[in-house]
């Protein structure tokens, strides 16, 4: 195949709602650059981007896949990103390769949900923006309800550059701005017919055209002066004022379509072509020690890692962007993550799982290579003499719905672990944990869709039966007064046996803590510990009651005591200790001894202490339209929820919450329901406050039925 040139290049993300038509586009961009001959559908299960098992069974994109075409002897890569707001890893790494972003909307809905989950990342990532408005040869396709919504939600610099003649059923013909000409299309796609603006047009034309003038003079000042000089633009004039518009986001222009049946494509294509910034226009990227690259071929050497995949027969299979030089096989190149060393062996183009070797891949080009040794999703791959450091990795989401996850058979166990990191290589924003603390293995992920084909992945690819179900809150154990407790130790079974006798003396730590007056402090040890909070162990031993070596074996007792604490078996924290008497045995004393007498007297002593469960609360802050707030609100309070304050942003309104962890489970579906999926949130831990007692209470016995089972 070809090597291009950067100049040759242009890079678009087809990212937007679900049902939108972007597996659609994409077929119809590949059939009319001659990439295939016949246009798969996604009902007859055989599109070029939707090829894995998953999607084809569910008619949706669950990846984001790589394909290209050729229009106008320009090579335009397209990353097909999913819709649903689950997969926004997708659209987040895909952005952050991609020079244009592709925000298809159906014309029949306009801005949805999705829409406008995919537009927040396009603001995260400054990416170029350009709307198709998709699906017009519906027949409840409003395309003047559909820019007004555009409009509505995202702003003045929304600007119409086509316009459909007769949209609906039979839709075919379209007003192009930019060339002032009229564009009808043959069902199936090809070049239109080019006419002259009938009469019944012309005013609108003009009025739009004059809009479209004076929103691309807007991005640069040269081009404001010719139009103030000439009333006008020339057509390559208004290419480049859309260009730098583009790029500085100063304009968002509107192009129509009906994938379906190819109208509009070919435009699109010679759109993205001509007015869409190659990759040495957008700006450079900066590695994390300041060096810039600017997508040129005479810059040393680099590459940025933005998706991983495993493929049958090729294993794991690296996709990356060049951002400098000419990357070809046999190339040696250094990961700064690691300072090994990376052998380039192979370098393949693809079009979905098809794919063409090529020698080298120049600056501004996307492709693959396998067999890399210790490469991940977010890795650079530099020049030897330039590999100081690599690409800043782009942000992930913060997991917004958590499950606990365990094998049917534990004979699995091992197996679901593995599938599970695998998956993760492949999907970052998954995140795999397994919890010491609560004994459980915890997917973390963006919501039900998620975790979905997680299961999918793991019973129907993999054969591993799993159970999901809600996962145990961590809650921490404290107390909030003085309590005093001892206790013997005696074991004898012949020969020497075990004897040690602690008493000692709990206390809530707090700032400027009161110490006791009734025995003397001789020495403190102050111990933050790892799951948040303190303990504070204080000998008191006067007269060699207890000797000074078996001091760290009662603080290990204390220490186990407080990892499974003695009212749910969650971690204690906050906490201080006094050792202050006690007995010895001149034989049977030993460092076990004192280590089970001060792990039983602590706990003794807890108990007596006005023992209180703590729970983690969360700052929530949700994004919803004005007129659903009320119904979130009155959801917030169901869960416990304390409303901290409201703003306004655009047409929404943002609420910030505290909120009990153990109410957030669910939460993400919840929302969704409740909004229409227009909700959106997130959370940070904030801190822990002591539960309510009717919830300690539930929280008591719900422990004491599941010590009965285990037992």
């Amino acid at each position: 195949m070809k090597v291009y040139k950067t100049s040759e290049i242009r890079n678009v993300a087809l990212i937007g709602g679900a049902k939108s038509g972007k597996t659609t586009m994409a077929e119809a961009m590949l059939f009319e650059g001659k990439i295939i001959n016949r246009k798969g559908t996604i009902e007859d299960k055989n599109t070029v981007s939707d090829y894995k098992p998953i999607e084809q069974e569910r008619e949706h994109s669950v990846h984001s896949a790589l394909l290209h075409t050729i229009y106008d002897n320009k090579k335009i890569n397209i990353l097909d990103v999913p819709g649903f707001a689950d997969y926004v890893g997708e659209t987040i790494a895909a952005l952050n390769v991609a020079d244009t972003a592709l925000l298809t909307v159906n014309a029949q809905a306009g801005v949805e949900a999705t829409t406008e989950t995919a537009w927040r990342q396009t603001v995260v990532a400054n990416s170029p923006v350009v709307f198709v408005v998709n699906q017009l040869d519906h027949h409840s396709a409003n395309f003047d309800d559909a820019v007004n919504s555009l409009r509505d939600y995202f702003g003045d610099k929304v600007t119409v550059v086509q316009y459909p003649v007769n949209a609906g059923e039979g839709f075919d013909t379209i007003i192009d701005l930019v060339l002032m000409k009229q564009l009808k299309f043959k069902d199936g796609g090809g070049e239109p017919e080019v006419s002259d603006i009938p009469d019944s047009e012309k005013d609108k034309a003009e009025e739009l055209h004059l809009k479209l003038i004076e929103n691309a003079a807007e991005g640069d000042e040269a081009l404001m002066e010719k139009y103030f000089e000439n009333d006008t633009l020339t057509i390559e004039e208004m290419r480049e004022g859309l260009r730098l518009g583009l790029i500085s986001r100063a304009i968002f222009p509107v192009m129509v379509s009906s994938a379906k049946h190819g109208i509009g494509v070919t435009r699109l294509l010679d759109f993205i072509s001509k007015s869409c910034p190659a990759p040495n226009d957008m700006p450079a990227r900066k590695t994390t020690d300041g060096k810039e690259y600017h997508c040129s071929t005479e810059e040393p050497a680099a590459l940025f890692i933005f998706k991983t995949s495993i493929e049958q027969h090729l294993g794991e299979v690296s996709y990356f962007k060049v951002y400098g030089g000419v990357i070809s096989e046999a190339m040696d190149l250094i990961n700064p993550r690691t300072d090994n060393k990376e052998r380039i062996t192979q370098l393949f183009v693809l079009n979905g799982k098809n794919r063409d070797k090529v020698e080298k891949v120049e600056a501004g080009d996307i492709a693959v290579t396998i067999k890399l040794k210790d490469v991940q999703t977010g890795d650079s791959l530099m020049d030897p003499k330039n590999a100081g450091a690599g690409f800043e990795p782009f942000p992930l989401p913060d997991p917004l719905y958590t499950v606990a996850v365990k094998a049917v058979n534990s004979a699995d166990d091992e197996k679901l672990g593995a599938l599970l990191n695998e998956m993760h290589k492949t999907d970052p924003s998954l995140g795999i944990e397994f919890s010491r603390e609560l004994k459980q293995l915890l997917v973390k992920s963006q919501g039900e869709f998620h975790i979905n084909t997680v299961k999918w992945y793991l019973t129907k690819a993999n054969g591993v039966e799993v159970e999901i179900f809600t996962p145990k809150v961590p809650y921490r154990e404290t107390i909030t007064k003085i309590a005093d407790a001892s206790y013997r130790h005696k074991k004898q079974s012949g020969g020497s046996g075990q004897f040690g006798e602690v008493h000692l003396r709990v206390q809530p730590y707090v700032e400027d803590y009161k110490k006791p007056t009734d025995f003397p402090v001789r020495g403190t040890e102050e111990h933050d510990l790892p799951w948040g909070g303190k303990l504070i162990f204080n000998n008191c031993i006067v007269g060699g009651a207890i000797d000074a070596r078996f001091m760290p074996a009662i603080l290990k007792g204390i220490m186990e005591r407080m990892t499974e604490g003695p009212l749910t078996g969650s971690y204690a924290r906050d906490i201080i200790v006094y050792v202050y008497d006690g007995k010895m045995h001149p034989v049977d004393s030993n460092e076990i001894s004192f280590k089970l007498a001060g792990r039983n007297a602590f706990s003794m002593a807890f108990k007596d202490a006005g023992p209180k469960i703590m729970e983690p609360i969360y700052d929530v802050e949700i994004i919803v339209p004005e007129d659903m707030m009320g119904a979130v609100m009155t959801d917030l309070q169901g869960r416990r929820g304390m409303i901290m304050g409201m703003d306004s942003k655009g047409k929404n309104q943002i609420i910030r919450a505290k909120v009990p962890g153990a109410e957030m489970a669910r939460y993400a579906t919840s929302l969704s329901s409740i909004t229409s999926g227009r909700g959106v949130f997130s959370m940070k831990f904030d801190q822990y406050q002591q539960v309510p007692t009717d919830v300690q209470e539930r929280l008591l016995k719900e422990y004491e039925e599941s010590q009965k089972e285990e037992d």
